[in-house]
């Protein structure tokens, strides 16, 4: 257990001066930082929430500010100019609810004028925002006689907290339109720029011209900027570690990827801060504050849940965002529920992603948020009946739970949903009823023969499940599949029982009608 001697864990500490003064752990950025600043001018960043961009914007302050005593030990110490200073502008739509083209200009407005009075820039103000920004930018160049720095944090928080409320949100969206059009006329007064924020929304629809914004999202070189990586926790924070199991905490946590298969895994700092505080594994990221309008709108979309996990994409559709078009892709990318898997260039400038979950925590979390959706009233009590099955290995009462589910499931749903007509909504159910449970679950899980629908390994035992609809097919096909295909043969070594479950749903009932199980010791 950590000891009083220990530094702080710095939980929602995002000043950088208040991390490197008040003796908090802090994982060294420099490096990354060192990079961005003599590699360019404009740049834009986007990583979900909690993954400390905010930090980040906040140390790229002090640095040129040139606050070098707080950077003494670090990797940029002794290679940044100290001898000049610049001024910066920050301006953060992280807090608060804007629900208004009104509210939003009234929160720039007081930003600015708080910097005029900080910088010590007394002139006239003008009466436009676009202009007041612009005067703002060009005077503090003036009096200080070097380039001014622009530092935006959540850039798009003003649209996404109204995303479903399309005709508000456009209505938002040209306010920061507004803002962010100064930028490129302020060209000769700007040192460094870099937008933050958890969305891409399209240059065309929010920059206004501004191309010469660098977007270093996927960028390799940057994948770390934001978030822990295996070696920050075991050396940063090693006197943290004993008593909890190090390999839980990578399958917890670690995994997510901006990049290909190539590029460093990072853990979410908010989780990594919590699990040592709090010393137990917990969903800390997702509970807190997942969007409400990411599950309203999977909901929409009848989203097919097993596909979560292994979603093909491109890189312009990771990339498309807008109030008019959000593709489920670049939501889950963006929103930080799926991460990059895999890339692969099957010819020159045309990349594909596999997303997928990137860890345990999202992978349940989300599955538990997303029941509901797909019509399971009390999930919390259907997820301990389905554990105390599973524990026991007890087979004829998982068929009696899971029907029982499946009776459970309002019909106003399946009048409502149009995925309630395929055999789809039967195989989400059933995989997000078992993902909410923590369970090691693999869906298609591939072998030489072909594909089992889904794969459980749990307490010793592996269960392999098959799904037909019985108006497709004739009934007792999806066991006799497992078997002829021969679907168990890859798992034979590994010693444990394996029980293969064809299960036969018929969409006239809206039940399991078919429940075939045998076990090979």
């Amino acid at each position: 257990m950590p000891t009083e001697n220990r530094l702080k864990l710095p939980i929602g500490v995002q000043t950088f001066s208040d991390i490197r003064e008040g003796d908090y752990y802090y994982v060294d950025k420099t490096p990354d930082i060192h990079r961005l600043t003599e590699e360019g001018k404009y740049f834009f960043l986007s990583r979900p929430r909690r993954f400390g961009k905010s930090l980040l914007l906040d140390t790229l302050r002090c640095l040129f500010e040139g606050r070098k005593a707080l950077f003494e030990g670090l990797y940029i110490h002794d290679k940044w100019d100290w001898q000049t200073g610049h001024p910066v502008i920050r301006i953060s739509f992280a807090d608060g609810h804007l629900a208004s083209r009104e509210d939003l200009d009234t929160h720039i407005r007081y930003q600015l004028a708080q910097h005029r009075e900080r910088l010590g820039i007394v002139s006239e103000r003008p009466k436009l925002i676009a202009n007041d920004f612009s005067d703002l930018i060009r005077r503090t160049h003036q009096k200080f006689g070097q380039r001014t720095v622009v530092l935006i944090d959540e850039y798009d928080k003003p649209i996404l907290d109204n995303i479903l409320a399309p005709e508000r949100a456009r209505e938002l969206r040209e306010g920061l339109k507004n803002l962010y059009s100064v930028l490129k006329d302020a060209d000769p007064y700007l040192r460094f720029v870099l937008l933050t924020g958890v969305s891409k929304f399209s240059k065309v629809s929010l920059f206004s011209g501004l191309n010469n914004l660098n977007d270093i999202t996927l960028d390799a070189p940057y994948a770390s900027i934001c978030g822990y990586t295996d070696e920050d926790v075991d050396s940063v924070f090693a006197p943290e570690l004993p008593g909890l199991d190090r390999a839980q905490i990578k399958h917890w946590y670690n995994g997510y990827r901006w990049g290909g298969q190539e590029v460093t895994a990072v853990y979410n700092p908010f989780d990594v801060l919590l699990l040592f505080q709090k010393r137990q594994f917990g969903p800390y990221w997702f509970e807190s504050a997942t969007p409400t309008f990411l599950v309203e709108i999977l909901k929409q979309r009848g989203v097919f849940t097993p596909s979560l996990d292994q979603l093909e994409t491109e890189a312009e559709l990771l990339g498309r965002f807008d109030v008019d078009h959000i593709g489920t892709e670049a939501l889950l990318f963006q929103t930080g529920y799926l991460t990059v898997k895999q890339v692969e260039e099957p010819m020159v400038g045309y990349r594909l992603y596999t997303l997928g979950f990137p860890n345990q925590e999202v992978e349940t979390s989300l599955n538990q948020a997303l029941l509901p959706v797909l019509g399971v009233e009390n999930p919390a009590r259907e997820r301990k009946t389905l554990f105390t099955h599973l524990r026991a290995h007890d087979l004829v009462g998982l068929e009696t739970h899971l029907k029982a589910l499946y009776a459970g499931l309002p019909h106003d749903w399946y009048r409502n949903n149009p995925i309630a007509q395929y055999e789809g909504h039967y195989a989400s159910v059933f995989y997000s009823h078992f993902a909410a449970l923590g369970l090691s679950v693999t869906v298609e899980d591939a072998s030489h023969f072909g594909k089992v629908d889904m794969a459980v390994d749990f307490a010793g035992h592996l269960y392999l499940f098959e799904f037909k609809v019985v108006e497709q097919l004739p009934e007792g096909k999806a066991l006799e599949q497992i078997k002829t295909k021969g679907y168990a043969d890859k798992y034979r070594a590994a010693g444990k029982p394996i029980h293969l479950i064809g299960v036969e749903f018929s969409r006239e009932q809206r039940q399991i009608v078919g429940f075939d199980v045998e076990t090979l010791s």
